[in-house]
């Protein structure tokens, strides 16, 4: 028989699946919304397309090409924060897959630590490699193949839950290393009443057990969720600074929950025994 808790978290599961889709949901909406809009500035901007699209590809000044449109207010972009971050390093994503997770080969009892060095500056991170073995197992290996180097962080979520997710190598949510890793480390002391502390770093998944790749997530905010996603670090104070000035940037949906405005990229990614 399934137990009254086990049926808890299910339930609880199941409800943060529905708010993932409805997510989806509206930035595919978003998505259609501003490409008819677009559309529609593309007929009256025909002198000076080539001018209308680089401001919208790069986002570059675009309070110059609303103004040479001379669009209503109604059909102007919302105005958002300064991009906080630089620009990436030279380099391009590797695609590299492996068909199972690599063998173990961390120290279990040693300590690690992953930098990620950002288009926003470094964020440090302390990481549980007895709690979560396989997971510090498997960052140590890709991290050394190159594999989250040049990748976005391509989700910031603002409402409901205060994250920030990373590596896809895609950029789009749902890419990974060609293997899953097993759960770990749910029943960590730091996760109470379904809360995920600001600090955490924590696997995603696609919802069943056992389903995470490389996709991770950085909590800048106490955010609830149920104990779903194996908690395997804590960013240093100077990693959430950077974390929280990401955050400050706001996301390009207006929704909560889209790609984040600040140019976040990992430019290099390394694990090391300390």
């Amino acid at each position: 028989m399934v137990s009254q808790e086990q049926r808890r978290r299910q339930l609880a599961r199941e409800k943060f699946l529905r708010q993932q889709q409805r997510r989806t949901s509206a930035r595919r909406k978003a998505r259609m919304r501003n490409a008819a809009i677009a559309s529609v500035l593309g007929v009256i901007l025909i002198g000076s397309v080539a001018l209308y699209t680089t401001g919208v590809v790069l986002k570059d000044d675009d309070s110059k090409t609303n103004a040479g449109a001379e669009v209503s207010p109604s059909a102007s972009a919302p105005s958002k924060a300064p991009d906080p971050c630089d620009k990436p390093a030279d380099g391009k994503v590797k695609t590299q897959t492996w068909e199972k997770e690599p063998a173990m080969t961390i120290d279990k009892s040693a300590k690690y630590t992953m930098k990620l060095e950002t288009t926003c500056g470094d964020i440090d991170i302390a990481l549980k490699a007895e709690a979560a073995p396989h997971t510090v197992n498997s960052f140590d290996f890709l991290a050394g193949k190159g594999f989250f180097d040049h990748t976005k962080c391509h989700r910031l979520t603002t409402n409901g839950i205060f994250v920030l997710q990373c590596g896809d190598p895609t950029g789009q949510g749902n890419g990974g290393p060609g293997y899953n890793i097993p759960d770990e480390n749910l029943k960590d002391k730091s996760l109470k009443d379904n809360m995920y502390p600001a600090g955490t770093v924590a696997m995603a998944n696609t919802g069943p057990p056992n389903s995470g790749g490389s996709p991770f997530f950085l909590v800048y905010q106490n955010s609830p969720l149920p104990p779903s996603y194996t908690p395997f670090g804590t960013i240093s104070d100077e990693g959430m600074t950077v974390l929280k000035k990401i955050a400050a940037a706001g996301e390009s949906t207006g929704a909560g929950d889209g790609a984040p405005n600040a140019t976040v990229v990992i430019d290099k990614a390394t694990v090391a025994k300390s």
